[in-house]
């Protein structure tokens, strides 16, 4: 296949961090929005769902589904593949786990979390199943940071490098 050309890659780098800038950016305000909910008055509690639900829609969903297409085309159309480095293989991992948690934990809590606001209306601050199911959320958005961060620092610092062999004199 027909590798990037040098400013193809640039782009490709701008596209791709924008992409990463968006997705960290949108899990970092909900994390902001998570944990300023006080659970104090319902009216509160359903709009700040109501703005993480267009967030994770909108910014996360974005970022992290446009990241993924450009780590694809990393991996087809530059010289950095999928499995030649071991850091872009962790990376790789991480991510698509991290999406796949982000999609079937965290977003199916938020929906649950909403329906129980929208059918239940004030008495779900009190239900078990939503206090449960926040408590968790925020955990899994704790997680979603670090792996994030985590995923950063190996793309700056790219350790698991072979080493260059020493030459023989």
């Amino acid at each position: 296949m027909t590798k990037l050309s040098p400013i193809g890659m640039k782009w490709l780098k701008i596209v791709h961090i924008s992409l990463v800038a968006l997705f960290f950016g949108g899990i970092m305000s909900s994390l902001a929005l998570n944990m300023g909910i006080s659970l104090a008055t319902y009216d509160d509690t359903l709009a700040t769902y109501k703005r993480i639900v267009i967030i994770s829609d909108s910014i996360i969903r974005t970022g992290a589904v446009g990241t993924l297409l450009v780590g694809f085309l990393y991996g087809l159309l530059t010289s950095w593949g999928f499995f030649k480095h071991r850091w872009v293989t962790v990376k790789w991992i991480l991510f698509v786990g991290q999406t796949i948690i982000g999609i079937f934990v965290v977003d199916k809590l938020m929906l649950a979390n909403m329906t129980l606001l929208e059918t239940e209306k004030a008495l779900a601050l009190t239900n078990p199943e939503f206090l449960h199911n926040q408590t968790l959320r925020q955990y899994a958005i704790y997680f979603q940071v670090a792996v994030t961060v985590f995923i950063i620092c190996v793309s700056v610092i790219r350790p698991w490098k072979k080493k260059k062999q020493a030459v023989a004199g």
